[in-house]
């Protein structure tokens, strides 16, 4: 039997042994550790001042109440961070929000096609309103917390392509 538990996969075996008159049916369970290939991607975002009191403030209550929900995966508000983040889908976690010049986000995406779902939400702009949706939640207020501009580079986009198409030929081989 194979069981995947997240990154893990838990094969069941049973193995008998013949020991003098007796025989032993062990039951074992062996986890192997799937070695995932993943890239961080690192996207800024710039908060409108015009949707909040303070920026700095606002910055400072989204960063402190990431910390605090990421740190406690089984919280309420776990879950609702993990609904606002659902359209990411299955590939693409966000792993840290952190304090730059502005709010950097960094993403993992475990596959190019995950990469490329990033980039299409992020061209359309799905990608602005779920950060603005996980923004409002985060800074705990009713009155919507608007991002000016969410800039992910060309230069981290090419080289989170140059990974996977480096990986890509490597298996190739």
């Amino acid at each position: 039997m194979l069981t995947h538990v997240n990154e893990l996969t838990i094969v069941e075996m049973t193995k008998t042994i013949a020991c003098g008159n007796h025989t032993l049916s062990l039951l074992y369970f062996v986890t192997l550790v799937l070695l995932g290939v993943s890239v961080v991607i690192d996207v800024d975002a710039e908060l409108d001042g015009s949707s909040v009191d303070s920026v700095s403030r606002t910055e400072d209550r989204i960063i402190s109440h990431w910390r605090d929900v990421s740190a406690d995966e089984k919280s309420q508000l776990r879950d609702k961070v993990d609904e606002i983040l659902r359209p990411l889908g299955y590939e693409t976690r966000l792993l840290v929000i952190d304090r730059a010049k502005s709010i950097a986000l960094y993403f993992a995406c475990l596959t190019l096609p995950a990469v490329m779902s990033l980039l299409d939400q992020w061209s359309s702009g799905q990608l602005r309103d779920i950060v603005e949706t996980l923004f409002t939640f985060l800074a705990g207020t009713t009155r919507p917390v608007r991002v000016k501009r969410l800039i992910w580079t060309q230069t981290n986009y090419e080289r989170t392509l140059k990974f996977f198409s480096s990986k890509q030929r490597k298996q190739a081989v």
